[in-house]
């Protein structure tokens, strides 16, 4: 434990770094916001193409797994739906929670964390995870939040899930890297070396970002902030576990590696979309808050645990 901790730490502390940056003025939100950019559109991008075009569909696609983690997902999306209906909370407002509870930072936490500490062999299962955020998740918050406002499924919805696809980097960048690992081409060796080398830069650089957004953030209403927060660390890893360990029996080096992804803290791009639909941003500015410290604590126990798989 002691170990997973001391391997842990160094990421957490970059993530400080940027935190105490952003609080002392030294880095503020224009800056934070062209680095996340410098993140989101290139460094990342790049690590990405470079683990997809070294995998196949069929690695990132692994039927067994994939209906694991959605299954947990689901029941979870759907959990947190309920709790909010009890409150009598309009349905927007359910599906925000429930997408926080949901949506972890696997793109600028969890790619670069568990990639060094599960090796590389964790990458597939990885990409997956994301692809689900990004494709499946992405679409059922944007068709809840269309039925909320517009009292239907617009024929326009098609048309602006295909629009956000083709807008995310991440999404594009993996789609590519399998295209190129598609052909049976290696990767010419300046290209490798360049991905490489502008690829390295995610990992810090992230951490950092993740620090600095963090800075100007509130703990407000804490006990539904708190709620969110237990059900993104707790609930989430926990229905993952159940899912692949004994519904679905995925293998347990994946099963470990969703696990520990599921238990990431709430995404930023959450964030995002609450501000740009105006849907509880400040609840959900507190949950990232919130999770991303309580994390430090609960991330090393579930990585501790799952290294033993």
């Amino acid at each position: 434990m002691v170990e997973i901790v001391l391997k842990t730490a160094p990421f957490f502390a970059v993530i400080g770094l940027g935190f105490g940056a952003g609080r002392a003025g030294w880095f503020g939100p224009e800056a934070t916001a062209w680095l996340t950019r410098f993140v989101f559109y290139f460094a990342l991008s790049a690590m990405l193409f470079g683990f997809a075009a070294n995998l196949s569909l069929a690695d990132l696609f692994e039927p067994r797994a994939f209906g694991a983690y959605l299954w947990a997902c689901m029941v979870l999306y759907a959990l947190v739906m309920a709790v909010a209906f009890l409150r009598r909370r309009p349905l927007a407002e359910a599906t925000i929670e429930a997408h926080t509870a949901t949506i972890g930072n696997t793109g600028f936490l969890g790619v670069p964390m568990l990639v060094v500490l599960l090796g590389e062999a964790s990458v597939p299962a990885v990409l997956m995870i994301l692809t689900i955020d990004m494709l499946v998740f992405s679409s059922v918050f944007t068709m809840l939040i269309s039925l909320a406002r517009e009292g239907r499924i617009t024929s326009e919805l098609p048309r602006i899930l295909a629009l956000a696809v083709a807008r995310n980097p991440m999404v594009v960048s993996m789609a590519l890297g399998l295209a190129w690992s598609a052909t049976g081409w290696p990767l010419p060796g300046t290209a490798n070396e360049f991905l490489t080398l502008l690829g390295a830069a995610a990992t810090p650089c992230a951490l950092f970002a993740i620090g600095a957004s963090l800075a100007d953030k509130r703990a407000e209403r804490l006990e539904i902030v708190s709620w969110l927060s237990f059900a993104k660390l707790v609930l989430h890893p926990a229905l993952v576990a159940l899912a692949t360990l004994v519904l679905f029996r995925v293998d347990p080096f994946t099963a470990g590696v969703m696990i520990a992804a599921a238990a990431l803290p709430v995404a930023g791009n959450v964030f995002i979309l609450a501000q740009q639909y105006q849907i509880g941003p400040g609840r959900v500015s507190a949950a990232i808050l919130v999770s991303t410290l309580a994390s430090i604590a609960t991330i090393p126990v579930v990585i501790a645990w799952v290294s033993g798989f």
